[in-house]
C-alpha cells in the first residue's frame, strides 16, 4: 500500500511539474513557411521576417526612421527566450526577437502574407 502510494505520488508530482512547465513555455514566435520565394521565416499572422546587415546578435541597428520601415518582431509581455530564440533589447527599451542570432523585422511594403518585397533592400534578407 505504501509502495502504491509513493508511486502515485510520483506520478502526480510528473505530471504537475510537467504541466507547469508545458504552460511556462513561450512558443515560438515565427515559424517557417512558404514566401514568393520559397521557405522562410514567417511571424504568426504570415508576414515575411528579415535580417539586418547591421545588426549583432545583441543588437538591432535598425532605430528611428529605419524601424519605422522595418518593424521589429516584437515580443509580447511575458515571453522568454528559449533555444535558439533569444531576445534583444532595442535603443528605446522595447523587446524583439532574434532568431539564432540574428534579430528579426517585417517590411512596410509586403502588404499580404508571403510577399518578399523587402528582400534586398538596404541590407535586409529574407530570413532563411
Amino acid at each position: 500500500m505504501i509502495k502504491t502510494l509513493a508511486a502515485a505520488g510520483i506520478m502526480f508530482s510528473a505530471i504537475t511539474f510537467g504541466t507547469l512547465g508545458a504552460i511556462a513555455a513561450t512558443p515560438a514566435p515565427a515559424t517557417m513557411g512558404a514566401t514568393a520565394k520559397g521557405q522562410a521565416w514567417i511571424d504568426l499572422k504570415g508576414m515575411t521576417l528579415y535580417t539586418f546587415d547591421k545588426d549583432t546578435a545583441v543588437k538591432s541597428n535598425c532605430n528611428d526612421e529605419c524601424a519605422a520601415e522595418w518593424p521589429a518582431l516584437a515580443v509580447a509581455a511575458g515571453a522568454t527566450a528559449s533555444g535558439d530564440w533569444t531576445i534583444v533589447i532595442r535603443d528605446d527599451g522595447s523587446k524583439m526577437w532574434a532568431y539564432d542570432g540574428h534579430p528579426l523585422y517585417t517590411f512596410v511594403d509586403d502588404k499580404k502574407p508571403g510577399e518578399v518585397t523587402g528582400d534586398g533592400v538596404d541590407g535586409f534578407h529574407l530570413a532563411k
